[in-house]
């Protein structure tokens, strides 16, 4: 295969920006990118350096599924070189570029062949930014590292964070939202709420504590917005994203990344009305572009908005009344309905009078309320006594692999509530819950079901 990499002194895209990103970005969308940016590059010609850099560096990677690029900036004398797989890397052998470069410099240095000072970023090529947006990022990302290197060491630290944003490899996790039919008194899971994890991460706060200072976290929620989208390839049911309204202004002010985004969901096979985007309880600044402008943009696609942590204290009022017939789900918060009425009985009119409000706003959007973390069944009850019918909780259901919602999906309707009842007030069978995560499952093995 190296024999075959290149057959002249030019690769496509060597003098030509538009060529190089259409080949480099355009035709890897979904796949991992790395730009390494060469610069004050002495001792050997430019084409002699593009030879070592085809055979020397290729054997330095130790990589069979890859892929070179060039474009070489004439007037600031820099050489680009973009590097992406032709298939796809595991994450377990994610190459580690940033090394590999070094070790290829240092070689160079040793046996006095050229001298050169390089920089290397990385990221996905996105399905929603277009090419100018990922190269600018790249082009950026590149010239900061080169002069980090300079500075502070000789090549770039290998961050398992980067390389789980710029991988291929698509996971999430799902809670299910278990709604009850007071008519027919059954429970079924009509959907859920999806999260990162179940591989390289357990969850989303894992992932930013490993996330340099220095990074674009609006750029990051992006990234991971479309890998959980991805992740969802064909899953049934409503399925719902967090994202901060800060970051759906930044990223979504141009109706172009909208459209983009819908056509990401369409070819993953899911459907726009099936798409819910929580608004979690975060500030946000709309004062150049409205929030409810963007918002608007998606609604016009058939997706639809939840307020999330929708509570007494709650800063997600001005985002309800913004929004209007948008918002159709309210998260309500566990500050909201956690209370022992004998304790406190202000407290317990307030909330009602709370949930009271909430059902006014709901009905007037046609929207439902979920309840969050209800932790027992009695909480369970009273809620439902009170036509709140609609639960996000784990004492029905934990968080599951989202392959694991997709094949259970159709087994996961129309339980009973004598069996929910049995198996949430049973010490021994609400015990095995607490553990499993799965009310079906444990009802099922109880042969309840």
């Amino acid at each position: 295969m190296k024999n075959q990499l290149f057959t002249g002194p030019y690769y496509f895209g060597m003098k030509d920006l538009d060529v190089f990103k259409k080949h480099f970005i355009q035709e890897n969308q979904g796949k991992p990118l790395f730009l390494i940016r060469f610069e004050n590059i002495t001792g050997i010609e430019l084409t002699e350096f593009l030879d070592l850099l085809r055979t020397e560096f290729y054997s330095c990677l130790d990589l069979e599924d890859i892929s070179f690029g060039f474009h070489y900036l004439e007037k600031q004398d820099i050489l680009l070189m973009g590097i992406s797989p032709l298939f796809e890397w595991d994450i377990e052998k994610f190459p580690n570029i940033e090394n590999s470069v070094g070790k290829f410099q240092q070689q160079c240095l040793q046996n006095k062949i050229v001298s050169f000072h390089f920089g290397v970023s990385r990221t996905q090529s996105n399905f929603i930014s277009d090419s100018d947006e990922i190269y600018n990022e790249l082009y950026k990302s590149s010239e900061k590292n080169l002069n980090d290197n300079l500075v502070r060491w000789s090549w770039t630290y290998y961050n398992k964070a980067n390389t789980y944003i710029s991988g291929s490899v698509h996971e999430a996790m799902i809670q299910p939202t278990v709604i009850f039919n007071p008519k027919d008194k059954t429970y079924s899971v009509k959907g859920g709420e999806v999260f990162l994890g179940g591989g390289a991460y357990i969850g989303y706060k894992d992932l930013i504590n490993d996330i340099p200072a220095d990074q674009d976290l609006n750029r990051i929620e992006l990234l991971i917005l479309e890998k959980l989208i991805i992740a969802c390839e064909g899953a049934p049911g409503l399925l719902k994203f967090n994202i901060s309204p800060q970051s759906l202004i930044d990223t979504f002010s141009h109706i172009d990344r909208v459209d983009r985004l819908q056509r990401l969901i369409q070819n993953k096979d899911l459907i726009p009305e099936n798409i819910r985007f929580e608004l979690v309880e975060k500030p946000y600044d709309d004062s150049r572009f409205p929030l409810k402008d963007v918002c608007h943009a998606f609604y016009s696609h058939g997706m639809s908005f939840a307020a999330d942590d929708f509570g007494v204290k709650s800063q997600s009022h001005q985002i309800v009344l913004d929004l209007g017939i948008m918002i159709k789900e309210f998260k309500l918060d566990p500050i909201s309905f956690k209370f022992k009425i004998e304790e406190d009985q202000i407290k317990f009119l307030d909330n009602l009078a709370f949930i009271d409000y909430c059902k006014r706003l709901a009905d007037n959007r046609e929207a439902v309320i979920t309840a969050e973390a209800v932790e027992d069944y009695d909480t369970l009850r009273f809620l439902m006594e009170h036509q709140i019918y609609q639960f996000q909780a784990n004492i029905l259901f934990g968080k599951m692999t989202v392959s694991d919602y997709k094949r259970d999906f159709d087994l996961l309707h129309s339980i009973h509530e004598d069996v929910v009842k049995e198996v949430l007030t049973d010490k021994i069978l609400s015990e095995k819950q607490k553990k499993v995560g799965n009310l079906f499952r444990v009802a099922s093995e109880a042969g309840l079901i």
